[in-house]
């Protein structure tokens, strides 16, 4: 049997009843799958407009309480449908792989110790034969803190487990509502939490990242943040840089960036021109503005490095399609051909969805175009992470990480 996801979708006004259809789906496609297969693992994404506990109460119920691990979402997809307020559930049966699930609440207070409890709560040692580790992160996705919880987590998981620990999966998100978000660990659910799945593996894992935007300004240097609120740029107020800079290329797609007052349109031009931070690999780390302040400074979505420098960066909606297909097909490189693949998780950024409009399904279909005919399990997230070593990696905005498991 080796390894099997099977997927399900489904949009409905009842929490319990539309979750039941949903895990109905994806236990029927596993019975075809393999008789008899018992599930390991779920993994449930949820729209903001459902209970929570309703929902993993009855995947728990229907799946012999399996781990679960899950969060509410931006939007859901399978390999056979897109949805937008709906409730996406796999459920992943293997006899090659071991799951592992925790869940700690106070992150945004305390990240460091947030990561250390959850990292103790896994065995530090596995039976031979499960000698690759891979960590499916879900972090809330309005604490603000991503990125000091992915490199936390890539230095405590190491630590602990004498080796290098993958790491992907993304920030929870809400509908663009920008409220509050939900992590979910069993039967538990919790916001301002951290909730993580480790798996162990026979098999190794692949992963690939990338974002759609390029450069359209001069490199500019951040002269005053603090925590997620950038307020300065070379010293001018970071909203009157950020419309100078942007100004030509906003002009080219309809946008007055003089005459932007309404939230609604303001959010728009700014998850079109987001921030983006050189690495070291002469790729960019993509940081999007969540909105605008009175005084003109931006909020972010993670920490914003006071006396960095970083350029302003474009997104359209072609580049947004061809970066979910070199997502995927860097994954599949990283695979090199030598291993048959069984399943894909796909963490695919909200702001992707808001750029593509009515196009989202090219995106999604570039996956399933490099991957092939194989389950798929994505979601819309407030960001994204993707830690291994020697690759572009860590906590990440407007990109598509995508995770291959071996059969």
């Amino acid at each position: 049997m080796a390894t099997i996801l099977a997927t399900g979708l489904c949009e409905g006004e009842d929490s319990a009843a539309t979750a039941e259809e949903a895990v109905r789906q994806a236990k029927d496609k596993l019975e075809r799958s393999a008789c008899n297969a018992a599930v390991d693992m779920s993994i449930v994404y949820c729209s903001s407009r459902y209970d929570y506990q309703e929902v993993i109460d009855v995947v728990r119920e229907e799946t012999n309480k399996a781990p679960l691990l899950g969060c509410s979402t931006a939007g859901e997809f399978t390999e056979w449908a897109v949805g937008n307020g709906g409730i996406a559930v796999g459920l992943v049966s293997s006899d090659d792989i071991k799951f592992f699930t925790s869940m700690v609440e106070g992150v945004k207070e305390d990240p460091e110790l947030a990561v250390r409890t959850v990292a103790n709560e896994f065995p530090s040692k596995f039976d031979d034969g499960y000698s690759h580790l891979c960590a499916i992160m879900l972090i809330d996705g309005l604490a603000g803190v991503g990125e000091e919880v992915t490199l936390l987590a890539s230095s405590a998981f190491d630590q602990i487990f004498g080796k290098n620990v993958m790491l992907v999966g993304g920030a929870a998100g809400d509908d663009l509502r920008f409220e509050t978000t939900t992590l979910f660990s069993d039967n538990r659910v919790a916001s301002d939490a951290l909730s993580v799945c480790l798996l162990a593996s026979k098999k190794p894992f692949f992963t690939g990242v990338q974002h759609g935007h390029i450069p359209v300004s001069p490199p500019l240097h951040i002269t005053r943040a603090d925590g997620c609120v950038l307020y300065e740029i070379e010293g001018r107020p970071a909203w009157e840089v950020w419309k100078e800079q942007t100004a030509e290329a906003a002009r080219s797609i309809g946008i007055d960036t003089d005459k932007l007052e309404e939230p609604d349109a303001i959010g728009a031009y700014l998850m079109r021109f987001e921030l983006g931070l050189p690495t070291k690999s002469g790729q960019y780390k993509i940081r999007i503005p969540l909105s605008k302040n009175e005084d003109g400074s931006l909020n972010f979505g993670c920490t914003i490095p006071e006396g960095a420098v970083f350029r302003l960066m474009e997104s359209k909606q072609a580049y947004q399609i061809q970066s979910a297909r070199e997502a995927a097909e860097i994954a599949m490189m990283n695979a090199n051909g030598n291993v048959e693949i069984a399943s894909a998780f796909i963490f695919d950024c909200a702001c992707r969805g808001l750029i593509l409009g009515d196009e989202l399904c090219k995106g999604i279909d570039q996956f399933k175009s490099v991957l092939g005919n194989i389950p798929m399990l994505g979601c819309g997230t407030y960001g994204e992470i993707c830690m291994e070593p020697g690759q572009f990696s860590g906590f990440h905005n407007t990109t598509s990480v995508v995770l291959l498991i071996p059969k």
